[in-house]
């Protein structure tokens, strides 16, 4: 089951398992209020019996992320506790009574953004987050999320918490098709270069979720993302770069210099160690990942002309 069909994670859900001959019972928002604990009891029910002596699994993409209204709008914070904090705790349960596990996906804004106390990557610079590390959002957007997580693990037995960061994909507005439209539209823009993450495709992600959903790997929270570190102002040259246009376009700034309504974490870099130690494939390069995900969506990229 997956909620959340209707976004760019939970389209490409559907779509992999569909392809893969996978049953599959996909709600969107309008067919399934999640806040509404009888729907998603009845909801869950119904598709737990008809999965019969099948390990029944529930995938939940669905999130409230408007950031920024979240932060500045009293009824949309509100609407975001309703989705991000409530909901999966109310899927979770659902779950639990129906014998289904729920694989619930999470954010990197869960942490406060100042990075890993105390340790280094290998390679001497700032360490990824591992899943135990201390959490402490910073925004309502990340503690709705923080809340949604410690709902499902206190509602479900059987449940895994994936956090990721960045995701684009082909529906919906992101941040590669924000870009793409603002390269026709602008001599030079000006991203932030300050704060580090790792974009992430949902396709890529969505195949790590059905992995995960498959496996035996042991209940708790993990990290994926795509491989790789960069910032904003580097994602943003990455699709210069794919549309034929000069990288060089794209100046970097400060945070200070583009302040938000709600604070975005400096260091968003998710270490991959808990996901690969459950014996589930990494997720590919973010670059790498960028140039299949605008050859499969090409809308992604408009029709901006190639100018150099």
């Amino acid at each position: 089951m997956v909620t959340g069909a209707g976004g760019a994670l939970g389209t490409d859900l559907v779509r992999l398992l569909r392809e893969q001959d996978e049953p599959v019972t996909a709600y969107t928002r309008p067919e399934l209020d999640i806040t509404d604990g009888d729907a998603v009891e009845r909801a869950v029910g119904a598709w737990a019996a008809g999965e019969g002596d099948e390990r029944a699994v529930l995938l939940n993409a669905a999130a409230f992320t408007a950031v920024d209204l979240a932060e500045t709008d009293p009824e949309a914070a509100r609407a975001a506790h309703a989705v991000n904090a409530v909901a999966p705790g109310l899927l979770a349960a659902a779950c639990a009574r129906h014998a289904a596990r729920i694989v619930h996906v999470s954010t990197d804004y869960v942490f406060d953004g100042a990075g890993p106390r105390g340790r280094t990557a290998p390679d001497g610079g700032a360490a990824g987050y591992e899943p135990d590390d201390p959490t402490g959002a910073a925004g309502v957007y990340g503690r709705t999320k923080e809340e949604g997580e410690q709902r499902v693990g206190e509602a479900a037995a059987a449940h895994h918490v994936v956090r990721t960061a960045w995701v684009y994909g082909g529906t919906g507005a992101n941040f590669v098709r924000t870009m793409a439209r603002l390269a026709g539209e602008r001599e030079t823009l000006t991203v932030v270069d300050d704060q580090y993450g790792s974009p992430t495709w949902s396709a890529d992600l969505a195949a790590g979720l059905v992995a995960l959903g498959r496996s035996d790997a042991a209940p708790g929270t993990l990290h994926a993302t795509g491989g790789g570190v960069t910032t904003w102002c580097g994602f943003a040259r990455a699709v210069f770069d794919e549309l034929g246009a000069d990288p060089a376009r794209v100046q970097g700034c400060t945070t200070e210099q583009f302040p938000r309504p709600a604070p975005r974490p400096a260091w968003s870099v998710l270490s991959p160690a808990s996901w690969t130690a459950a014996g589930l494939p990494a997720l590919r390069p973010w670059r790498e990942a960028l140039a299949s995900a605008v050859r499969r969506h090409p809308d992604l990229l408009g029709h901006t002309p190639a100018v150099r």
